[in-house]
Formats: C-alpha cells, structure tokens, sequence
C-alpha cells in the first residue's frame, strides 16, 4: 500500500470514531461531556498509535537509511513498534472505560 492510502485509512479510522462517540444524550452535565470527549480523544491517539505501528511494521522501520544520521537496528525499531502497540492498547481500555456511563450505585 501507498503513504496515501495509509493516510486515508487514517483519516476513515478518526472518522468512525468520532461519529459513533459523537451520540450523547443533551442533558449531559458538564463532568459527563468532560468524560465522553476525553474517552474519545484517547480512543483516537490509540488508533493514531496502532496505524503508526501497522505502518511501521508493513512499511519497514527497518528500512529507514537514517534519519539525522542515526541508524536504527532490528531491536530498536521493534522496540518501537513494542511501545507504540502498549500505548494503543492502554489507552484504547482507558477511552472505552470513559465512555462508559458512571454506575451510581456500585453493588
């Protein structure tokens, strides 16, 4: 695949996703909106992460010739990918957690 159609993967992703966490109830108090639009901005860096590590996988990271003369070795770059994938799955759990409605009686 080319940059672009990578990139207009990128953009669908984000799309999706603010569509489907843009529903909200317009009796929201203002904590609620607070915790919906931060569980969407997570869910969003955790897409933003996941397709930078997928680029980097399908792409090659371990084709980079140097950038600013470094070269990075086959264990740096799925290091990488290793901490781009945490972060995604981190703050992935993290937004749906925000999502959720708050439980007012937790049993």
């Amino acid at each position: 695949m080319k940059l672009i159609d990578w990139i207009v993967t990128l953009v669908i992703m984000l799309m999706v996703i603010v569509f489907f966490c843009a529903r909200r109830p317009p009796a929201w108090s203002h904590d609620s909106r607070a915790r919906h639009m931060k569980g969407t901005r997570l869910l969003m860096q955790a897409a933003c992460a996941l397709w930078a590590a997928l680029l980097a996988v399908t792409n090659g990271l371990f084709a980079v010739e140097g950038i600013a003369g470094v070269r990075p070795t086959a264990a740096e770059s799925s290091a990488g990918i290793a901490v781009l994938l945490a972060c995604s799955c981190y703050w992935s759990v993290r937004g749906r957690r925000l999502l959720k409605p708050r439980r007012i009686f937790a049993g």
